[in-house]
């Protein structure tokens, strides 16, 4: 995209249009992408009503918040019955669980803090050095970093993470696994590949036969990504491109990269809605030990449920249905009280239908 021509032009955006009109040819598409942002983007500006009928985008797993295992809320909710100082983001502590939420445990008493980040938390540990203070690090590749420079740094003794961590790439290997999945084409993170770069896609892209682009955040980005998808499908490649060079390597942030390294080695993890996923996330290496919440406390034998009765969360962190396809959708979950993950965080696609209902 020419930078030139602003990233909302609208005639600009008619020609992309256009240019993915012809290369239809009356074929169906169903693009998926791996991001809440680009949701957002989709959602707010209407691509989806730009677009011909025969593309279909999907939202997929791009949300930290909804992929949260229910068993990780659990064990900040122990810890905060415990009497730590429980610190994590703001949409964290909404988050619905077994039997309850760190927001709850806040209203009985608990000491629940809402910070930036874990610099914060590290900071909060400093200035209450007769208190264990727990962060619970939720993220992508993107937040990870965050939470790994303060583990290198050193942090007070009184200090953990609970860590949640997860890794895109193999989430999208598990979703073209599904039976029924069928995709395509993906739209790529663009946050996340600032960090790993577009090429961490490639060998995806080849091994699956499905093309994938990095793309932005403005809606011409969005537009060109799948005008990009549908060119690698005429041309009867896969490849992982990118369409977000203006912030986006090929190789990514090596800096942040060898940090995530130093800090983290790669896990499986679980993940609401999907369940575990080989190699799809970080954990704690064992020179941090001290600074594990998982290593440091002990927890009770905890039967956690990630879908309560009704909720229809993984089917929309699949990608399988539309958020108001639930019938809880609206009336028992609300974004005032929330009966599934999907509708807490500003990244989850039910929070964002819900954000933008007319």
């Amino acid at each position: 995209m020419s930078g030139q021509t602003g990233f909302r032009d609208a005639r600009y955006a008619q020609a992309v249009v256009k240019n993915i009109e012809s290369r239809t040819q009356g074929k169906n598409f169903r693009i998926v992408h791996v991001c809440g942002t680009h949701e957002d983007t989709i959602v707010q500006h209407g691509i989806r009503s730009l677009l011909p009928t025969s593309i279909k985008l999907v939202a997929g797993p791009g949300c930290p918040v909804c992929v949260c295992a229910a068993q990780d809320v659990d064990m900040a909710i122990e810890l905060a019955r415990q009497g730590h100082i429980i610190t994590t983001f703001g949409d964290m502590i909404r988050v619905p669980s077994t039997d309850s939420s760190l927001a709850k445990e806040r209203s009985q008493g608990a000491d629940v803090r809402v910070v930036y980040g874990a610099s914060e938390a590290v900071e909060i540990a400093r200035n209450n050095p007769d208190k264990e203070v727990v962060f619970v690090g939720v993220g992508f590749e993107t937040t990870a970093p965050t939470m790994a420079i303060e583990l290198i740094r050193g942090p007070p003794a009184n200090f953990s993470i609970l860590t949640s961590l997860k890794v895109i790439p193999p989430a999208m290997d598990i979703l073209v696994t599904l039976e029924g999945f069928d995709v395509d084409g993906f739209i790529t993170p663009g946050h996340v590949s600032t960090i790993i770069g577009s090429n961490a896609f490639q060998s995806f892209a080849e091994k699956n036969g499905v093309p994938c682009v990095v793309a932005g955040f403005e809606p011409l980005d969005v537009l060109e990504a799948v005008r990009m998808i549908l060119a690698q499908i005429d041309e009867g490649r896969a490849a992982s491109e990118n369409e977000y060079t203006r912030v986006v390597k090929p190789e990514g942030n090596l800096a942040a990269q060898k940090i995530l390294d130093q800090a983290f080695r790669i896990t499986d993890a679980p993940w609401r809605g999907l369940g575990i996923i080989p190699n799809s996330g970080y954990t704690i290496r064992e020179e941090y030990a001290q600074h594990d919440a998982r290593m440091r406390f002990e927890f009770p034998d905890i039967e956690s449920v990630d879908i309560l009765p009704g909720c229809r969360c993984h089917e929309v962190i699949l990608g399988m249905i539309d958020p108001i396809d639930c019938a809880l959708f609206g009336k028992r979950c609300t974004i005032e009280d929330p009966y599934g993950p999907c509708m807490v965080g500003h990244e989850g696609t039910c929070r964002i239908r819900f954000d933008n209902l007319e």
